[in-house]
């Protein structure tokens, strides 16, 4: 059984985690976990995350039907980093958007490359 303890966290006791579209690899968000987020995650196949705000645990689409559905997660070379595959139900962001990598800089301007809903 993969041991949580066995990965590098900051001095916050969190680790980053990078959502990505198990079908499309289509890189979704980046958040927080903490070790018990990761076991809470590999245990019900519901990606949970750290709140740094709240300061409390969050599933993603516990409240608004976004549901995350682990498929696999993969642990970087270092231990410091997580790229979580997932199957993505609705918008991934906060704002609507399938991703939160809804803009680029361009020429040196930051444009937005999706539409909300998108």
């Amino acid at each position: 059984m993969f041991d949580p303890a066995r990965l590098t966290y900051d001095a916050r006791g969190l680790i980053p985690a990078i959502a990505q579209d198990a079908e499309t690899a289509e890189v979704l968000m980046m958040a927080w976990m903490n070790a018990e987020a990761v076991a809470r995650t590999l245990a019900t196949g519901r990606v949970t995350y750290w709140s740094r705000s709240r300061q409390s645990f969050w599933i993603k689409g516990e409240s608004s039907g976004h549901i995350q559905e682990l498929v696999e997660m993969r642990v970087d070379c270092d231990g410091d980093a997580l790229l979580v595959l997932l199957r993505q139900t609705g918008p991934a962001c906060h704002t609507n958007r399938r991703s939160c990598f809804y803009t680029a800089i361009r020429e040196g301007e930051e444009v937005e490359i999706m539409d909300p809903m998108a």
